[in-house]
This record gives C-alpha cells, structure tokens and sequence, in this order.
C-alpha cells in the first residue's frame, strides 16, 4: 500500500517530454517524500495479487503521448490526439486460431472462443496484396501451454476453423533492418508481406523503426522461417531481431466480435520484463476502457509481468484519495467525517511502498476501492485539501490504518481478526454505527398458517388486536400479493416465502431492523450450502452433514472466536476467516439458531440439542401429548420467539460490516454528527496514534 517517492515534473521540448524526479522533504518521512502512488490495475502478482487481461484499451479526453522512462527522464515515441483510442498487449506465447479473407469468419470464431479461457483477439493485415483478418488467443505463460491450448480450440472451435489448424506463436523474431522512418520500414514490410509471410514494422527504443518478420514459439521454427524467406527474398538479409531493448510491435486491432472490423492501432510491448512503457496525459484524464471505460488521472505505466500485460496509474497521492475518499463514504456526510477518512486512507495508502512489487496499492478493496474520476465529488475533495500531509504515526512509523464500514456498535480487537495484538488497535466503542438505520424500516417476523416463517417490512403491516395463547401479537397486511421475503431485505434475485393477502393472518414472533451496514440477517443455509462455502477455509476436518451449529468463544467486543459442528471445532487460520467461511457474512459478530432444532439448558447446567424432526413432549392441563411436524414456537426468558421445523436449516444474525478493525465509517459519522472532531474521531479508533503533517 504504500508510498511512491517520485514527484514527476514535465518538460516539453518539441515533440520529446523530459520527465525528472526529485524529492521535496518532508520532517514526517525524512528525504523520502511520498508525493506519487502507483496503483496496479492489471498484473499477474501470482498469490498476492492477480487481475488479468489479453490487452489494455487508453483514450484521452486531451493530447498524450507514449514515451520511455530512460534513468530519471523520460522520452516521449510517440504524440497522439484527443479522443483517440489505443490498444496495449505484450509480446509472448500466444494461439495464431485461423487466418481469413472474411472477417464475419473471424468473428464467429471468436465468439465461441470468448466464453472461454482462451480469449480471442483479431488484427487485420496485408498479405499477397490483399486484407486478411487472423483470429489469435492468449496469452499464455509459456510455449508448451500455448501448444496445450492451441490443441484444445482446435476441437473447442472445429465447427468455424474451416479446417485450419491453430499453432503456438510466440516472441521468437527475425529482422529486415532498421529504417529512419516509418513509412520507410512500411514499404519493406509490405514487400515481405506480398509473397505471404507475416511481418510486423516496431518502433525501436531509439526512435528508429525496424521490420521483424514471424513470431515463432521457439528458435526451431525460428530457422524454419529464415530458410523460407532466404528461397523467397535473397536480396534480404534477416538477421534475429534484437529483443534486448524495449519496443513497440505495430498492429491493426480489428476487435472481437460485432458486425463489422474495427481499426485500431495496437502496441505489442517486446522486450524482457523489465520493459516498459509509459503513457503521459495533459492533465484531462485517460480513460482505462477494460476498467468499466473509468478515467483517471495521472500517469499510466504499461509492462510485461509473468508474460502478461501489467497496467500501473502514478499519480499524486491526494490526486488518488479525491477517489478513494469519495467512493469509500458518502459525499454528503459531515466534514468532520470526510477528514477522518481522508487521513486514514492516506496513512493506509502510505504504509510500506511497493507491497505489490510494481506498485505500492491495487485498485480493488484489497487495498482501497478507487474508482477514477466518477466517484471524485467537491466537497470529498475540499476534506482531502484540508488534511494534505496529515497521517497516523506510532513509534515514528506511518500506521497501516485499517478500517471497516461499520463495527457494529464495538470494533474489533485484533485477536479477533488476525490472531495477533498490537498498541495500534483495540476494542472501543462504536455507538454511532447506529447512524446506518437512520430512515430504515422495520420488519415483522411472522409464523404463516402453513408453517413457514419470513418477513414483512412494517409499510404494509396491519395489526389485529388480541394476542396468541403465548402471548405473541397477530397480523394481516394492506395489499394485494404482498410478499414475505426470506431475511428482512428485497432481494429481487430471491424468490419470496409466500404471498399474503388482506384478511390472511400470521403470527408476530418478533420485529427487527431491516438488514443494512448495521444489522443484518442471513440464510437459512441448508447443511450442503455451509459445507460447501467451507471447502478450503475450514483448516479441519468437515463433518458429512451438520446437524447443529454453536458460537463457543468470543472475543472482546463479542465476535466469533470459534464455532463448532456437531460439538466438534471448525477451525480456521484466524477468526476473521469465518466470514467468508460460513455463506460470506459482512461480520463476526454474530449468532446462529437452527430452524430444526433448539438447546435446552438442563437443571445440572449442562445443554443439549433437541431435534424438531424428533418431535417433542408437550404437557397440557389436560394432560401430555407429543409434538410432531412444523411451527412449532419455542421462547426464551427474553420472550424471544422462534419456529422449530422437521428440516435443520442456519439462520445467522449479527451486527457490523467488514473485519471491525480501526475506524468505523459509519461510527466516524455518527461521531461527527454529535460535534466531534476529526482528530478527536482518529484518536478514538486508533491508539497511541499521533496526526502528523509535513
């Protein structure tokens, strides 16, 4: 997450753009000043971090150009214009599908491929005086891998292919020479071209162009290519290309699939991976279209890594948090809140430089969320300005502030996260978390005739007077076909209960908030749904069916510190695992009941599970009788109600959403609302802490 020490200062001299780098000091961090950020979009960090894709699409709302980082300058190849849209990839192992006169063949291929693994790309070229369109896939880590998949699309893709086979291709290169301009190494290339071979002009490092012809996946059919070319063209001396130095391979991106060819300029990145190249705007912002089609501010930095495309932003650290800030809370929360959240997600950005290896921060909720200029907002913006410099420090170090949407009225300690302590954090207080159901409404937990049980919001709920034997209130509702929805929420992908009409009755069995950042309610999971979210996060041995479920340790503020099946532990690597462990809960905190089952806590302090599918012994005035089927009501000294059913069903429900560590968002807000000041709001969630500002 971490901290970019480059302040970049642009000078333009005639068609070249001479970047220097510097450093402003700053008492908080000594000589390095953290003025830039590097956020990676798109990499393949292996484990710890992966998002890839086959190209990357740039479009400027200004002028911009594509350079060289060459020591602490940097040279601008190439100037482009406003509005112009350009395609990066990377120079490797990749399946050459079909090559075809008609692009609508191309493109049907493509469209079975593009549901696959093996995404499809298609450039257009000349070749024996005329257009040919030629459908590829990848990338792909290696030349065996590539010869894999080019296996696999030959049966995947038979049907379009046309009898073609497809073959690895790969970084494997032969030269023509270089030439002073581009026109120059066109009329090469294209001479090439006419007696059919594949021939590509490059940009050079030096500003030169260069002809490199074929893409072999290995020296072998690298001198299959030569000998064919020494037959055809004699008078042509190919030499292997030079691949230690950074270049730009120039194609035709014709697109995927639609009705018709694009025509896009592509650059292949070639060169070892250490290559790169970067992108510069004037200031308007670029536009990432395989990121939603976002903009952003900045710079961007195109590489090879892991033989994919990597795609890193540099830009000025509060730059990054007008984003960040903004699409991490609510604009229209008070100041005092924005300036809370500005500090901690600038100390979060700060801590460690580089922890991604090519970049200090991603720009997924791995690190912050950051979205580009759509989520920026003024008054986000004017809390950024206003804390510029200010960060946490403990022990002279910036803090990883860590923090959470909502704690759910107490934050987190950190043995309840990441099995470890800290000074840094602790268990406070979170009271203004209650802000998040401001305006939410209520919702009736209701027994339906049949048996089942689920929720109407209180909007559409009528009363009857009189209450049940138990004790428990009764209602109708006031519309036709009203829903009775699972958990307390509208979740339009999930289909309802059941349906009640005016005049139908149900039984009360208790009112809750409406599921939101502060309380919420999940399920019911079946048995099978558990098991299976707990593949893989469970450490130990998973029981063949789980017949009841109990929350046996908790932590300081009341999170889940352990969880047994069956009375046997589920273990995991740390507590917080269990969220993601258990149907992906926003929290913790939180507690279960079983729909077929209910503890009994005996005389003699010892519990026990009752079975709703064994039925139970009820014993009236008149005499005793057994239970036996679905409905039936349980209560607790609190009065509390629930329904026992044949069929053992998890219902969980609990308070917070994220891990709970650091600041609360909403408990920051709930702060702010009652006069608090940011720093005051700092200091609350984070100890030992101090604001420093350069």
């Amino acid at each position: 997450m971490k901290k970019g020490y480059k302040w970049m200062r642009y000078i333009v001299l005639g068609a070249t753009v001479l970047m220097s780098t510097g450093s402003m000091y700053n008492p908080a961090y000594g000589d390095d000043t953290p003025d830039t950020i590097r956020v990676a979009m798109f990499a393949d960090l292996g484990s710890t971090y992966k998002s890839t894709t086959p190209a990357v699409t740039l479009k400027s709302n200004g002028d911009w150009s594509i350079g060289e980082g060459i020591g602490d300058e940097h040279r601008a190849w190439l100037q482009l214009s406003s509005g112009q849209a350009v395609r990066f990839s990377v120079d490797g192992f990749r399946v050459k599908v079909m090559e075809t006169w008609d692009y609508q063949a191309a493109a049907a291929a493509a469209k079975v491929l593009q549901g696959t693994s093996d995404k499809p790309m298609i450039f257009t070229d000349s070749k024996n005086g005329g257009t040919v369109y030629q459908l590829y896939t990848g990338m792909y880590a290696s030349a065996a891998a590539a010869q894999t998949a080019a296996a696999r699309i030959a049966v995947s893709a038979a049907a379009q292919l046309n009898g073609q086979m497809p073959v690895a291709t790969g970084n494997y290169h032969l030269s023509a020479g270089t030439f002073a301009d581009e026109q120059e190494a066109n009329r090469v290339r294209n001479d090439i071209q006419s007696v059919g071979f594949d021939a590509y002009t490059v940009l050079m490092s030096s500003g030169d162009y260069a002809v490199w012809v074929g893409e072999a996946a290995s020296s072998g059919q690298l001198s299959s290519i030569r000998e064919a070319l020494a037959g055809a063209l004699p008078e042509i001396i190919f030499m292997d290309a030079d691949l230690s130095g950074t270049a730009l391979i120039i194609r035709q991106d014709a697109g995927t699939v639609g009705g018709s060819a694009q025509n896009l300029r592509h650059y292949m990145l070639s060169g070892s991976d250490n290559g790169k190249v970067t992108v510069h705007g004037d200031g308007k912002g670029i536009q990432v279209i395989e990121r939603s089609e976002r903009t952003y501010r900045g710079d961007f930095e195109i590489s090879k890594v892991s033989g994919q495309v990597a795609l890193v932003n540099e830009l000025p650290v509060d730059q990054y948090l007008y984003s960040v800030v903004g699409a991490e809370v609510y604009a229209s929360w008070p100041d005092e809140a924005l300036k809370a959240q500005a500090v901690a997600a600038r100390s979060y950005a700060l801590y460690k430089s580089n922890k991604f290896n090519i970049a200090d921060v991603v720009d997924t909720t791995l690190s912050q969320a950051y979205n580009g200029l759509g989520s920026e907002n003024e008054d986000v913006s004017d809390a950024v300005d206003a804390t510029s410099g200010e960060v946490l420090m403990s022990g002279g170090e910036v803090i990883e502030a860590v923090f959470s949407a909502n704690a759910g009225g107490a934050t987190a300690d950190p043995s309840e996260v990441w099995n470890g302590g800290g000074t840094v954090f602790a268990s406070v207080d979170s009271l203004g978390d209650a802000s998040a159901q401001e305006g939410t409404k209520m919702w009736y937990h209701v027994l339906l005739d049949n048996g089942k049980t689920g929720y109407v919001r209180e909007d559409n709920v009528s009363e009857i007077e009189g209450v049940t034997g138990a004790g428990l209130a009764q209602m109708t509702v006031t519309a036709d076909s009203t829903n009775v929805r699972p958990i307390p929420q509208i979740q339009s992908a999930v289909a309802a209960v059941a349906q009640m009409n005016p005049g139908d009755e149900a039984v009360v069995l208790g009112k809750v908030p409406e599921s939101g950042s502060y309380a919420w309610v999940r399920g019911p999971f079946t048995s099978d749904q558990l098991l299976k979210s707990m593949q893989g996060k469970i450490t130990s041995t998973l029981p063949a069916e789980i017949q009841h479920l109990d929350v046996t340790e908790r932590g300081p503020s009341g999170r889940v510190m352990e969880v047994e099946a069956n009375g046997q532990p589920l273990t995991v690597k740390y507590p917080d695992m269990y969220r993601s462990a258990m149907g992906s809960l926003p929290s913790t905190k939180f507690d279960i009941s079983g729909t077929g089952s209910y503890t009994v806590l005996g005389a003699d302090g010892q519990t026990s599970h009752i079975s709703g599918a064994a039925g139970a012994d009820l014993i009236f005035g008149s005499g005793k009788s057994t239970w036996s089927g679905s409905g039936m009501v349980v209560m607790n000294g609190s009065h509390e109600a629930r329904v026992i059913d044949k069929e053992q069903r998890f219902i969980i429900t609990g308070q917070g959403n994220g891990h709970g560590l650091g600041l609360s968002q909403w408990g920051a807000k709930g702060m702010a609302d009652e006069g608090y000041d940011y720093k005051q709001i700092l200091q609350h969630y984070y100890q030992n802490v101090s604001i420093v500002k350069e």
